[in-house]
């Protein structure tokens, strides 16, 4: 193993060593972009990656939600790494540097506390000796910001795997606080509801407002037009009854004896007093004919 500065071998297709390290807990984009970026600091780079076990990591940090046998195997399953170092101090030295023949560290600028106590950057010792390579943080992604969003939605959480087959008791939720957050949550899906709906019937109002002038524009044609046409309807109609009324009383002339010459009088009805099935029993009297007719019979009875 050599115990030199790797960076200056003499080797011109040696890959630069570049190391990583962190607790990785809940392996997200965020991890895999600042690995992405250690492993494209050179053309030809070897990311080697560290991750420190649970006991270091709850000692200077706190609690964490995978075990670091789920962190490791997280880590190796990322494409830009090509290794992976358990157990991995929580403060680099040059002993480490040297054992694992690591050109540069790789991390984002903020200052991690070291082991002291004293607010002492972790990575103090290799930004002085040159050794370190900045990488940007991604925002709006962390296991902080992730634990946060599972705290905020802890009760959906907590119903969603109660229905999916865990017990109370695994989730460590007494029968009391699981049935009241059941209510709670039917309630709240029940107010969803509500206010779906009323948003339905907002839109359904607008679309009736916007079309409103348009509907009613239509209307006013529709009864014009209606209108008009029961208008002439009525007309055709008056007329045909009058040319009907008209042919039966020239033909009940003809029948009583009246001659052509009679074509040219006019003769007046009225429309309320004719009715077409009583039309046949009907006769027409003319006055100066009856008269006539009287004259002459009594001129022969004289004789």
């Amino acid at each position: 193993m050599n115990n030199g500065n790797n960076s200056n071998s003499s080797d011109p297709d040696r890959p630069v060593r570049v190391y990583a390290d962190g607790i990785y807990d809940l392996f997200h984009f965020g991890h895999a972009r600042s690995l992405e970026q250690a492993k494209k600091s050179f053309p030809n780079t070897y990311l080697l990656v560290g991750c420190c076990n649970d006991e270091t990591t709850h000692k200077y940090k706190g609690k964490t939600v995978m075990t670091e046998s789920e962190r490791y195997e997280s880590l190796r399953h990322c494409k830009w790494v090509d290794e992976v170092i358990p157990d991995a101090p929580w403060v680099i030295d040059q002993e480490f540097l040297d054992k694992h023949n690591i050109d540069y560290v790789a991390h984002d600028s903020l200052p991690y506390a070291d082991a002291s106590g004293a607010a002492n950057d972790v990575y103090e010792f290799v930004k002085a000796a040159g050794k370190f390579k900045e990488t940007k943080r991604t925002d709006g992604i962390s296991t902080s910001d992730i634990i946060m969003r599972i705290v905020k939605d802890y009760n959906q959480y907590v119903l969603r795997n109660l229905d999916r087959g865990y017990s109370r008791k695994e989730l460590g939720v007494s029968y009391v606080k699981e049935k009241r957050l059941r209510v709670n949550m039917r309630l709240k899906k029940l107010q969803e509801k509500v206010k779906e709906q009323q948003e339905k019937v907002g839109e359904k109002i607008q679309i009736v407002a916007m079309h409103r002038n348009e509907w009613v524009e239509n209307a006013d044609r529709w009864v014009a037009g209606f209108l008009e046409m029961f208008e002439e309807g009525c007309h055709k109609m008056g007329t045909a009854i009058r040319d009907r009324i008209q042919e039966r009383l020239r033909g009940q002339l003809l029948q009583n004896g009246k001659g052509d010459d009679d074509d040219d009088e006019e003769y007046y009805y009225d429309d309320d007093y004719y009715d077409d099935e009583d039309d046949d029993d009907e006769f027409y009297y003319d006055d100066n004919e009856y008269n006539d007719e009287k004259d002459q019979k009594n001129e022969k009875e004289q004789k």
